[in-house]
């Protein structure tokens, strides 16, 4: 991979999905595309490049598949959703004691452990027959979010879980070595496909967004865009969740730091 192969990557994924490729991203990003290249039966990244260019609808979700980066668990960060137990979810049942509808996003929701979560610590405090409470959950990788949709981990996803939490949310197989999210919870959740640098089809307003571990990627100017974007989706007084090495800036003004990377809209 030569320095002009990596710089028409580094821009391919600047320019669709915001996230910068310093040169320390260099060797993650041949073994990663090394793979596409040989399942194309190319031989040099310079063929790989011509191929993206001439193939771009065919191959272009396949490349930012491989260069994504989708790690997450269940429960991450958990003091997050101790917040949102103890002191989110009251504040919600008596804002919307009338109209009973709560909505919810996880952007960059991967393969769906941070959705199942929320959903495991608000479902149970929302009754489906008097609540309207939902969770919209997307990605811009269309493989992890055929996983979280199908919602089915492995026992090493699982085993650590406190037991209640394994009962409550999910089914396990016969032999334990898989599990299956609840019905009742997956109910509640609408997977969806979205680059969170193009035209949203929602409008809201949500009460909670969740965006942990995504803007890392994202320069100043991108994230600071896409701050104010939630901004425009969330309620006066909703709340956003980032990612415990993540912080906003100071030319963001629509939101007032709770600690712990909470920031509430004011």
């Amino acid at each position: 991979m030569t320095d002009a192969n990596f710089k028409v990557i580094r821009e391919l994924v600047y320019d669709s999905a915001g996230i910068v490729l310093g040169e320390h991203k260099r060797e993650m990003v041949y073994s990663r595309l090394a793979r596409r290249l040989r399942s194309l039966n190319l031989s040099h990244f310079d063929e790989y490049c011509q191929y993206l260019e001439s193939h771009k609808e065919q191959e272009f979700s396949h490349f930012i598949n491989s260069i994504t980066t989708n790690l997450t668990s269940f429960f991450r960060e958990n003091h997050h959703f101790e917040y949102l137990k103890q002191t989110v979810i009251p504040e919600l049942k008596k804002q919307h004691a009338l109209d009973k509808r709560i909505r919810v996003w996880s952007a960059g929701c991967s393969t769906g452990e941070e959705p199942y979560s929320i959903a495991m610590t608000m479902v149970p405090e929302f009754s489906a027959s008097q609540w309207d409470l939902k969770v919209l959950a997307t990605d811009l990788d269309s493989n992890v979010l055929a996983k979280a949709k199908a919602g089915v981990y492995s026992d090493t996803n699982v085993n650590g879980l406190d037991q209640i939490i394994q009962q409550k949310g999910f089914v396990r197989n016969k032999d334990g070595s898989q599990f299956k999210i609840k019905s009742e919870l997956q109910q509640h959740i609408h997977f969806k496909r979205l680059n969170l640098l193009a035209e949203w089809p929602m409008k809201g307003p949500f009460d909670i967004i969740f965006c942990r571990n995504v803007v890392i990627y994202f320069d100043m100017p991108t994230k600071n865009n896409l701050m104010r974007r939630y901004a425009s989706l969330l309620r006066p007084g909703g709340y956003l969740f980032m990612g415990h090495s993540e912080s906003m800036s100071r030319e963001i003004t629509d939101f007032k730091p709770l600690g712990q990377t909470i920031y509430q809209k004011v």
